[in-house]
């Protein structure tokens, strides 16, 4: 195996440095739930607020890394060649998806350190890769860098949204691997924050997150 040498340099500004000409702690806020229980809508909601409030933040939302970080196959075989789209490019089974997260992870990880507010959507379906997220993030910074937000969003509910018609193509054979129907969504089991997704408005569901954040100490009062 080829022997690679990677050394860490650390930076000459801080996380503090960041966090204290910010004015907030640093964090990464991680939406997971269902397609359509309305993870993306209550983060947009949270992330309004909070610039408002004069934060720092920053929104990853999953179509929109889709189209640059993570593209698929397809998408970068429109500007480079097989080999290289069929490497890089990321599909929907579950390896990609892990790695989808992971690459996910990393660029919060970074966010965090320096010093933003970072708000991530995504279905992120396996527990396990969520919670290598969480060991990441609390390895490189600390307890508290990752706040877990399980929009908890019956099924029939999401179905019933289908914003992207997903559901509905999965019912009808024509989509494989779908979450809730042929693939597993594996729910926090220790969640910091649950909503009620299917019983609450969204701005009622944003307060709730805004409300924690003050709490946590990661925004003031």
């Amino acid at each position: 195996m080829e022997k690679v040498e990677v050394t860490w340099h650390d930076h000459a500004v801080t996380r503090a440095d960041r966090e204290h000409l910010n004015g907030h702690r640093g964090c990464v806020v991680w939406f997971t739930g269902l397609s359509g229980c309305g993870k993306s809508t209550i983060a947009n909601l949270v992330d309004r607020q909070l610039h408002e409030q004069g934060a720092h933040t920053f929104l990853l939302d999953g179509d929109n890394v889709r189209h640059g970080l993570n593209p698929s196959t397809a998408m970068l075989a429109t500007s480079h060649d097989a080999d290289f789209a069929t490497r890089f490019g990321l599909g929907f089974g579950p390896a990609d998806r892990e790695e989808n997260i992971r690459r996910i992870g990393a660029v919060a990880d970074l966010f965090c350190q320096a010093g933003l507010i970072t708000l991530a959507a995504f279905v992120s379906p396996y527990r396990k890769d969520r919670d290598l997220v969480r060991q990441r993030l609390e390895s490189s910074g600390a307890v508290g860098d990752f706040i877990e937000v399980f929009v908890d969003t019956p099924l029939d509910v999401c179905e019933s949204r289908d914003p992207k018609g997903l559901y509905k193509k999965a019912r009808a054979g024509e989509l494989k691997g779908m979450t809730g129907i042929d693939d597993p969504y594996e729910a926090p089991l220790n969640a910091e924050i649950t909503l009620a997704g299917g019983s609450a408005a969204a701005e009622e569901l944003a307060a709730l997150v805004i409300a924690q954040l003050k709490k946590r100490g990661i925004v003031g009062s």
